[in-house]
C-alpha cells in the first residue's frame, strides 16, 4: 500500500496496534528495487504486520517528518512511536530478523 500525507494519519491509527513497517522509497532507487521483493515476501510471512510504501519523490513533507535523508530506509512503528530504523538495503534474512526484533 502506498501511503500519501492526506491519508497517513488515518492508516497509522486505524492499525496502531500492530507493527507498521514503512519503506521510503523512490522509483529510480536501486537498493530500493532490489529491497523490494523481500518486503512483499515478509509481508506474506508476517500478517500481523502492516507493511506500507512511501515514496520520498510525492511525498516530500513526510519524509521531512521522519528525517529520511538517505534511502531505501525502512521505519518500525509500534503503538505510534517509531522504535526502529534501518537505512540501507537488506538481504531477506537480515530483514526478517529485524522484524522479529522489532515485534
Amino acid at each position: 500500500m502506498n501511503l500519501h500525507t492526506a491519508d497517513f494519519e488515518q492508516t497509522l491509527d486505524a492499525n496502531r496496534d500492530r507493527l507498521i513497517v514503512l519503506d521510503f522509497y523512490a522509483d529510480w532507487c536501486g537498493p530500493c528495487k532490489m529491497l523490494a521483493p523481500h518486503l512483499a515476501a515478509a509481508e506474506g510471512d508476517y500478517p500481523d504486520v502492516f507493511f506500507a510504501k512511501v515514496n520520498v519523490d510525492e511525498e516530500e513533507a513526510l519524509a521531512r517528518r521522519f528525517s529520511i535523508v538517505s534511502i531505501p530506509t525502512l521505519l518500525f512503528i509500534k503503538n505510534g512511536v517509531a522504535v526502529k530504523k534501518s537505512v540501507g538495503y537488506l538481504d531477506a534474512d537480515e530483514l526478517r530478523a529485524l522484524i522479529d526484533s522489532a515485534l
